[in-house]
């Protein structure tokens, strides 16, 4: 509250100009400054954005996939880390036609992907607020540095919103980096005969005046990389893995090729619980989509993606991905590995506990080049080392995957079967819901093993230029 301070005309100058301090100090309530425009990720220094953490996405989206029109609108819970004047949100492409907050209307400005919101009052450190977007358009497929497309993926019969590195921008506005995670409930309205599929669990489903709408709810935090929306002409089945109930959604022309698989899903949770600990989240299933041209799965939480029928390694890789990736986050997008060499470390472990070659074999092949059906595939798990990408165009090439998966077992040899096997459950228990970097997984190792020898894991394995010398 601010102070009023009655001035005197005849008071001496001295004084009334200290009159005046007072009252600039004491009154005018938050005097916030602008957050940031992104969190300075090292390869996408405009994703995300600085001064606020978002707890709860509330999204309301109704699509036309005949006019290929997106209607949405969306409200963000968040906390503010410091006194904010102005912030901004990643959304991409769409029109923005209404922003308030905390009930009143706000103004704003955009720039690229970035939204910035002037709130009618500034907001306070550690304050609590919520920002309401209405927007509209046709929703943006995204290019990846890569090559590889995101965003709002069109299907023959619908569409797969899919979201790695940073496509959910395309269609919802938020802090879209993978530090930023949030609770989510998502409520989609699509024409009647098609289904709205989503992660988490499926609150309600009704069908009215042609239209047919989904609520679903996702409880636990998950970064907006994670999130997906999957349109279409669905099979579904529920089932359950234990006490764990199971969604599975099947296009209907994948649906004979993906049965055994999906069948499958019970024992394969039941060997990763014996793995990695208890499975993080309140449901699980799968939605397998007709739609070859988007070339790649991915590990939307509770729920992977697969663009066609997978086969059993590629499910336990997704999978594996629920508790590395999904629930323990990269802190950023150079830490990819953490995600994708753990992954790859499960599919041999899968092959070694079920009368396949053991993860050490797979190891030995790797590293002479007999894995591989030609020489130059072999080369280029050696082209840098899995922690230091060197370019967003490359966070998803092959020494992330396999020579991350090679450190693990590097790691093994040098503490030992027992030992390492715990701290896999343990890393997992560790940053439960919340997300950590390379350096948080040296430091767990060298905690966990004291006197083990991993320097040199970390410096010719990790981040060693160079391919390493057998030893």
């Amino acid at each position: 509250m601010a102070r009023s301070v009655r001035l005197v005309p005849t008071l001496p100058a001295a004084t009334l100009l200290a009159a005046a301090l007072v009252l600039t100090a004491c009154g005018g309530g938050v005097h916030g400054t602008p957050g940031g425009s992104g969190v300075r990720d090292p390869y996408f220094p405009k994703a995300g954005n600085g001064g606020y953490d978002v707890t709860h996405y509330g999204l309301r989206l109704a699509y036309d996939p005949d006019a290929h029109h997106l209607t949405g609108t969306a409200t963000l819970t968040a906390r503010a880390a410091k006194d904010l004047s102005a912030f901004n949100l990643d959304l991409l492409g769409m029109e923005v036609e209404k922003v308030t907050v905390g009930g009143e209307t706000a103004r704003w400005n955009r720039a690229g992907q970035e939204l910035t919101v002037r709130p009618h009052d500034d907001i306070g450190r550690d304050e609590t607020f919520r920002v309401t977007v209405r927007y509209s358009g046709a929703p943006e497929t995204v290019t990846d540095p890569d090559g590889s497309q995101e965003g709002w993926l069109r299907t023959t019969d619908g569409v797969l919103a899919l979201g790695e590195p940073t496509g959910s921008m395309a269609w919802f506005p938020g802090n879209h980096h993978p530090s930023d995670k949030a609770a989510y409930d998502l409520t989609v309205t699509v024409p009647q005969g098609l289904r709205a599929v989503s992660n988490g669990e499926l609150r309600s489903e009704t069908t009215a005046r042609g239209r047919t709408t989904s609520t679903w709810h996702m409880a636990r935090p998950m970064a907006s990389y994670l999130a997906t929306v999957a349109i279409g002409r669905f099979g579904i089945s529920r089932s359950r893995a234990g006490n764990l109930p199971v969604y599975t959604a099947v296009d209907p022309a994948e649906a004979a090729a993906s049965r055994a698989v999906l069948g499958r899903i019970p024992e394969v949770l039941r060997w990763a619980e014996r793995r990695f600990g208890p499975y993080p989240f309140s449901s699980t299933g799968a939605i397998v989509d007709r739609a070859a041209s988007v070339g790649y799965a991915l590990e939307t939480q509770t729920r992977p993606v697969f663009p066609g029928a997978p086969d059993i390694t590629l499910l336990v890789h997704e999978f594996a991905h629920q508790w590395y990736g999904d629930s323990v986050t990269p802190k950023s997008w150079r830490d990819m590995w953490l995600n994708e060499g753990f992954a790859t470390y499960a599919e041999w472990l899968w092959e070694e506990d079920h009368g396949g070659d053991s993860a050490q074999e797979t190891f030995d092949a790797l590293y002479s080049g007999e894995y591989f059906d030609t020489e130059e595939a072999g080369e280029e798990i050696w082209d840098f080392p899995p922690a230091d990408p060197p370019s967003a165009a490359r966070i998803s090439d092959p020494p992330v995957y396999w020579r991350g998966a090679m450190v693990l077992q590097k790691v093994r040899q040098a503490v030992g079967d027992d030992r390492f096997f715990s701290m896999l459950r343990g890393w997992a228990a560790e940053y439960r819901y919340g997300n950590a970097d390379t350096a948080d997984f040296t430091a767990y190792v060298e905690q966990r093993a004291p006197g083990a020898d991993v320097e040199g894991v970390w410096d010719e394995w990790l981040y060693g230029e160079e391919k390493p010398g057998r030893s």
